[in-house]
């Protein structure tokens, strides 16, 4: 059964997350996979996350179908025009990648490379409705495709923002533009999370709630000054601090959060962010 079929048969669902690296120095990125494989449903590779130059998440997402690993192929809209990310789903498709998660991306200035143009030629929504154009048959101008792709489609939301009702509103508008599920921003306020799922179950959309693996203290701070919608309590941030081992206490946080959420969410995404090697430890520790 694939990701796909899983999610019509409303299996709680665990995908994780890789980022491939900065070079072509792989084999440490595709051992994480390999960890992972059989134990999760699907592995996210993400896309220039954080708008920093890495090795691309088409490429990568090909070496995982290669290896038996189902991978959800991230796209993001800020650095392809409407042509290229047409062209690099139809791509994704021949080389066996079925399940794509559409997001806005990062801008560029909070990067590594602050004066690369962004494009933004499509937001998320319009990307959505490219694909599910493609999947129908035809591209944005309207001409006809020799096959057509067939694609699982996912989007991403944030229930940490506040006010949350603009959010709720993209939502509806992801669904109507072909989103088949959605995957959260961190969660670290497990009541906060609760809400908002209650406010969303008529969609009738599975919701995998994103779990992060923190590595440090830092990366936690870091987290609550860059990203917007993520607040990581000052508690956390002191339990690891205080901690002596930091990487035993960072997976009893996460674990924490799955067993409070699990209830209430569709499924859980882990993202590791740079702890990659903790999510074994992560899955034994919650039984999954």
């Amino acid at each position: 059964m694939n990701f796909q079929d899983k999610l019509k048969a409303k299996k709680f669902m665990i995908t994780s997350e890789i980022g491939p690296p900065k070079g072509v120095d792989i084999e440490k990125y595709l051992k994480y996979a390999e960890d992972v494989k059989g134990r999760v449903d699907a592995v996210n590779v993400t896309d220039q996350q954080s708008s920093i130059m890495r090795l691309g998440s088409l490429a990568f997402s090909g070496l995982l179908v290669q290896r038996g690993i189902e991978p959800i192929f991230q796209m993001t809209c800020r650095d392809r025009n409407r042509l290229a990310l047409q062209s690099d789903l139809l791509s994704a498709y021949v080389i066996g990648i079925r399940n794509v998660l559409i997001l806005t991306g990062d801008h560029p200035s909070l990067g590594d490379h602050p004066q690369a143009k962004a494009v933004y030629d499509l937001d998320s929504v319009g990307l959505l409705k490219a694909a599910k154009g493609l999947t129908d048959g035809r591209d944005l101008a309207g001409r006809p495709l020799k096959g057509s792709p067939s694609f699982c489609l996912g989007a991403a939301v944030n229930p940490g923002v506040v006010p949350l009702e603009p959010e709720i509103i993209k939502m509806k508008k992801k669904i109507e533009a072909g989103a088949q599920y959605f995957q959260t921003q961190a969660i670290f306020d497990v009541e906060q999370y609760k809400s908002f799922h209650e406010k969303v179950s008529d969609l009738g959309v599975p919701i995998l709630a994103g779990i992060v693996v923190l590595r440090s203290e830092k990366t936690a701070r870091f987290m609550n000054e860059k990203v917007p919608g993520v607040s990581v309590p000052e508690d956390i941030i002191n339990e690891i601090e205080k901690a002596d081992d930091k990487s035993g206490a960072s997976i009893e946080i996460a674990a924490r959060l799955i067993e409070g959420i699990k209830g209430s969410a569709d499924g859980i995404h882990i993202m590791a962010i740079g702890a990659n090697d903790k999510v074994p430890s992560l899955l034994d520790r919650v039984k999954i």
